[in-house]
């Protein structure tokens, strides 16, 4: 009877221990669970918060008479953006695999049959509510990047338009094949937050439309066979940093959040990358403008902190301190040289730097991870420069190709489109007058308003 009364006891016990092991495991789990709802919403938060960044920096650097129209469009490009990628772009970017597995085929108006939820590796509609707010305010920043390259002659309904194109088909389908698990990420192509996917997908997108829309009046002058490059001013430099502070904040969200879970350690690693390569880009395009132009350049400091940023995103989890540091140097070197080229030489007209920023830099980031990736966080990730031979910079260099023949070629075509039918520009008599009267009938600075009509 003790055997008995002993056995029993210790039957009792295992099993209180095993039930307990499990109440625990299962607690830790709902924790990491709530732990990742709450990571990933915040900063989706922090990335829709660079919608303002990207608006102060576009009003900054262009005329006050454009300043209304500049808000309402960086307002409409997320509102009808969300509904395009709500709608289809999702559905394309990270359904189940169609077409080859060239678009997403399932999950568009965020539908899901217990079948497809269990195939996307969700366990309730919860975690597809928390991964769609995420990947949203990454597709609007695709968008609102050709803002930029298209700003003062564009007509608003023009805008509307390619907005919900751009959120809807040509940034969702790319980004299948880089994150919803298409061809490039089976090529082994790592874009860890979106150097290519979404900074150089909005930036050759700019540059299509910027081609296709033709340079503000009076932006270069031809006499003969010679052309004079005529400098435009932004009309509020205060705005415009305020708006690269901004959009440097939103980006401890767009880089940190890409490791989607608030309980991984690589986070400190991310945000450490992140601001070296920012810091960098900024004191290197300072130096760069201060020697070609006898002064530091303001604006070009900006947009050296800016493709710094960019120029990191792609790598910012595979790429170590000091690698970060001469990315974002050599990004903020040829940030200035490319907004001369484009100006200058091709005579393309870039308000902003959006082109050079989004689009130049968008794709030395993503060819970097090839050079200085260093195997920390994935050993399977090693640039040239640590030993990992040629393979992965030519991986990279792959996806730059595609992301640029992808969104500069159905951009041509999107653009032409709209010309054709819409009207892609204002006339000529609007455009000097400013967009704000003629396309919005108010005025940014009522009372205040000085500008030229250049």
């Amino acid at each position: 009877m003790r055997r008995a009364g002993v056995l029993i006891l210790v039957l009792l016990l295992a099993g209180g221990t095993i039930w307990a092991q499990e109440g625990v495991e299962e607690t830790l789990t709902l924790h990491g669970a709530a732990l990742d709802m709450i990571w990933l919403v915040l900063t989706a938060a922090l990335v829709f918060l660079m919608q303002a960044g990207f608006a102060m920096v576009e009003t900054g650097l262009t005329r006050a008479k454009n300043a209304a129209n500049i808000l309402m469009k960086n307002l409409m490009d997320f509102s009808v953006g969300a509904l395009a990628f709500w709608a289809i772009g999702w559905a394309l970017m990270y359904g189940a695999p169609s077409l080859g597995g060239l678009i997403g085929g399932n999950g568009f108006f965020l539908s899901y049959s217990p079948e497809a939820l269990e195939a996307y590796g969700a366990s309730s509609m919860y975690d597809i509510f928390r991964d769609w707010m995420f990947q949203v305010v990454f597709a609007a920043t695709a968008a609102t990047i050709v803002s930029g390259a298209m700003a003062e002659r564009t007509k608003f309904t023009a805008y509307l338009a390619y907005s919900v194109f751009v959120s809807a088909l040509i940034y969702p389908i790319f980004g299948h094949w880089v994150w919803g698990g298409g061809w490039l990420s089976e090529l082994g192509f790592h874009d860890f937050a979106g150097s290519t996917v979404v900074h150089s997908i909005g930036g050759w997108l700019g540059l299509a439309g910027a081609i296709v829309l033709g340079a503000r009046k009076g932006k270069y002058v031809r006499v003969g066979n010679e052309v004079t490059v005529k400098a435009i001013p932004g009309h509020n430099l205060p705005l415009a940093a305020l708006g690269v502070f901004l959009l440097w904040f939103g980006w401890y969200g767009f880089n940190p959040g890409s490791t989607l879970s608030g309980s991984d350690l690589s986070i400190g690693h991310v945000a450490v990358t992140t601001t070296l390569a920012a810091a960098a880009g900024a004191v290197l395009s300072m130096l760069t403008s201060w020697v070609l132009y006898g002064k530091p350049d303001p604006s070009m400091s900006l947009n050296g902190a800016l493709a710094g940023l960019v120029g990191i995103t792609a790598g910012t989890w595979v790429i170590g301190p000091t690698g970060a540091v001469i990315v974002g140097a050599i990004a903020g070197i040829i940030v200035v040289f490319s907004v001369e080229f484009l100006d200058k030489v091709l005579h393309i007209d870039d308000p902003v730097g959006a082109v050079s920023v989004h689009g130049t830099c968008g794709a030395w980031g993503t060819l970097a991870v090839g050079l200085f990736a260093n195997g920390v966080n994935d050993p399977s990730i090693v640039g040239l420069f640590y030993g990992g031979g040629w393979h992965q910079l030519g991986v990279q260099a792959v996806g730059v190709l595609a992301g640029f023949a992808w969104a500069f070629v159905t951009g041509l075509i999107l653009f032409n489109l709209i010309k054709a039918t819409i009207g892609l520009r204002v006339s000529e008599e609007d455009e000097l007058k400013g967009l704000d009267l003629s396309e919005h009938a108010v005025e940014s600075y009522t009372g205040f308003q000085i500008f030229s009509n250049m």
